[in-house]
């Protein structure tokens, strides 16, 4: 392989045989080379082929200015939550990943510690990626000699999410707060305490995700006019279930301006009147 640019001793990038820009990583891969020189195979460490061409021009811009340790602890945190959640992550994890390590560390070492507001929700919300998150801690402990607090494997947690779903950050965050929120106004209409180790609660969960990230995205659902009956006959069946539901209506129009459909609503019901049912179960 022909180094194309050299962008600092540890990282080059190639051209492969269809013109696609690589960025090798390797320690002392660049040393006293140039545009134009052979690379030494054997000290090949890493390959990113990116698909995304502004991702692969942060990514080139972040290698350039960071220590090559950073990159590498946050390779190993990043093949390690691949293999637990099992799927793969956005390309852009690397970066996002890899820069917040390194301003954390930084910040770290000057004695500014930054708590994070969501901490407890994203604990309880994101509990796989939470659980990365320690293992997080632990690998950049070992790596690089810094004991992080555990604010930490939430902001960690919150950039894996933001992997998996593609989204930006903000958009997370925005996600994680709506849950939060509809799961206070259902614990103060019925005042109770959800089980968070239940099947219903995983399930209700679940459901608020895919809801909140469509109230973020403006993504509507279909108001399918067969659900209509269905949406009335919910309703007398289950008033306080369905009273509890058009409060979170009445919550997403005032804060997101996003007006619920009867469908939503419907199914809202559905699943809260199931989780109230199973906390009276339990009692």
């Amino acid at each position: 392989m022909i180094i194309a640019k050299v962008l600092n001793n540890n990282v080059v990038t190639v051209m492969d045989a269809s013109q696609k820009e690589l960025v090798i990583m390797g320690r002392g891969i660049a040393f006293k080379k140039h545009a134009g020189d052979v690379i030494d195979e054997d000290k090949i460490e890493k390959i990113f082929s990116l698909e995304n061409k502004e991702v692969s021009q942060k990514l080139m811009s972040l290698l350039s200015d960071i220590p090559m340790e950073y990159v590498e602890c946050s390779d190993e945190i990043i093949r390690y939550a691949e293999t637990v959640l099992g799927e793969k992550l956005h390309e852009s994890v690397y970066i996002s990943l890899t820069d917040h390590i390194h301003f954390a560390i930084d910040r770290h070492r000057q004695g500014l510690q930054i708590r994070n507001a969501l901490l407890w929700e994203i604990k309880r919300m994101y509990r796989k990626e939470f659980s990365i998150g320690i293992k997080a801690l632990q690998i950049i402990e070992d790596r690089l000699g810094v004991s992080l607090p555990e604010d930490e494997c939430a902001f960690i947690a919150m950039h894996l999410v933001n992997a998996q779903m593609n989204g930006e950050m903000r958009e997370t965050v925005s996600i994680t707060n709506i849950v939060k929120d509809i799961l206070n106004i259902v614990r103060r209409s019925f005042l109770i305490e959800l089980d968070e180790e239940s099947l219903s609660y995983y399930r209700f969960l679940t459901h608020l995700k895919f809801f909140a990230q469509r109230v973020v995205q403006g993504t509507p659902m279909d108001d399918r006019d067969k659900e209509h009956a269905l949406h009335d006959l919910v309703k007398v069946q289950y008033p306080e279930a369905h009273a509890c539901a058009v409060k979170i209506a009445e919550y997403t129009r005032k804060i997101y301006k996003r007006q619920l459909s009867k469908e939503e609503i419907l199914y809202m019901t559905i699943h809260i009147e199931r989780i109230v049912r199973n906390e009276e179960k339990a009692e």
